[in-house]
């Protein structure tokens, strides 16, 4: 059996990389092919294509790299074509994966849909045009069946992977030890994400906040390898450490300051509460008010319905605005984190990953 997998940003090449290896212990003999990052690849994906050389962020910037975006899905086009896979399998990124698919739909490939558009929060009749294309669905948040099942879609909740993938390995004692944290101290994370734009729309005023708030704070801020030459700290009293055990320091923090997206979800599983930030460029901001409608915009405010977590956004992101909510989760901290529990219970059981792996199985092999 052969696999294409598409993804083409850093939460893809998780998503991916836990698929791949699920698959492989399943059915080894898989052959598994695709676009993704170096974590598909470690995880026994043969890549075509590293989406590091594509990797682009908003409206302006997608179209200042427009004849190397079409330039790439050409290839991808031929080389699926050539290739002749079973299934292929979209990894989120949907500008660009449902592009694809369109095109490989027209020589018979099968498709499978992971991590579908957000057809809930904007673009509603988009559920009805992917449903058209692809054979089948899979959705790792609860929220998002009602409007794909409506368009007439085979679409498929079995449980969210960071349920089993979010995990510490340290004790609470050791993770104090290792990063030199006493019991007294109160430790505040700053997580601008990992994309040149996040951290430069978002980290001046996390730092600035840092500032605001008291002098007995430990700041940390994860990084990885490949953006600590994007974060500049001095004159400010922020430690930056290795995101290699960034579990295990999200488990011992009081709060976070933090980018919209995975890792807020990832800090609930950890019951850690965060401040959520989102900011872009002011033309991308103006294009996404006239298109999306949604109540919030942080995975565990979707998922409870309601503001667990405060969320900033735009103009909203300055310093004093950011340290007043901060001092507000730590006086309601219990609160907030039995709410953070709760919304988690709807993403289902451990075990996702497995489930997930062997309907994908289930589904390429099927030749009905």
């Amino acid at each position: 059996m052969k696999l294409f997998f598409s993804a083409g940003e850093a939460s893809g090449d998780v998503h991916g990389a836990s698929l791949a290896r699920q698959i492989k212990k399943i059915a080894p003999q898989t052959e598994i092919i695709g676009f993704g990052g170096n974590l598909m690849q470690n995880s026994g994906v043969k890549l075509v294509r590293n989406y590091k050389n594509y990797n682009i962020m908003g409206v302006v910037e997608v179209l200042m790299n427009i004849r190397r975006i079409f330039k790439l899905l050409d290839d991808l086009t031929e080389i699926i074509r050539a290739e002749k896979p079973d299934l292929l399998v979209l990894i989120d990124y949907p500008d660009f994966n449902w592009r694809l698919a369109r095109r490989v739909k027209k020589f018979g490939v099968k498709i499978l849909s992971y991590i579908p558009p957000s057809a809930w929060a904007w673009r509603k009749g988009r559920a009805k045009a992917c449903a058209e294309v692809a054979d089948a669905f899979i959705s790792i948040f609860p929220f998002e069946l009602p409007v794909y099942q409506a368009a007439g879609a085979k679409i498929f909740f079995l449980g969210n992977p960071l349920v089993d993938t979010v995990k510490i390995s340290m004790s609470n004692a050791d993770s104090r030890k290792f990063f030199d944290v006493k019991p007294s101290d109160k430790v505040i994370l700053l997580m601008p994400g990992s994309r040149k734009q996040e951290i430069k729309l978002l980290l001046p005023d996390m730092l600035a906040t840092t500032k605001l708030l008291d002098k007995n704070f430990k700041f940390f801020l994860p990084v990885a390898d490949n953006v600590e030459n994007l974060i500049n700290v001095s004159g400010f009293d922020v430690k930056l450490v290795n995101s290699a055990h960034r579990y295990d320091l999200m488990s011992i923090a009081d709060a976070a300051i933090a980018t919209s997206g995975t890792v807020i979800l990832e800090s609930a599983l950890l019951n850690l509460p965060c401040v959520v930030l989102y900011k872009m460029a002011p033309l991308n901001f103006l294009i996404g008010k006239l298109l999306v409608d949604i109540k919030y915009f942080s995975l565990p405010n979707i998922l409870a319905n309601e503001k667990i977590l405060p969320e900033l956004l735009q103009n909203d992101v300055t310093p004093q605005k950011i340290s007043a909510e901060i001092i507000k989760i730590l006086d309601n901290r219990a609160d907030v984190v039995k709410k953070l529990q709760s919304a988690c219970e709807k993403l289902g059981e451990h075990g996702a990953a497995t489930r997930i792996a062997k309907k994908i199985l289930e589904i390429a092999g099927d030749k009905s």
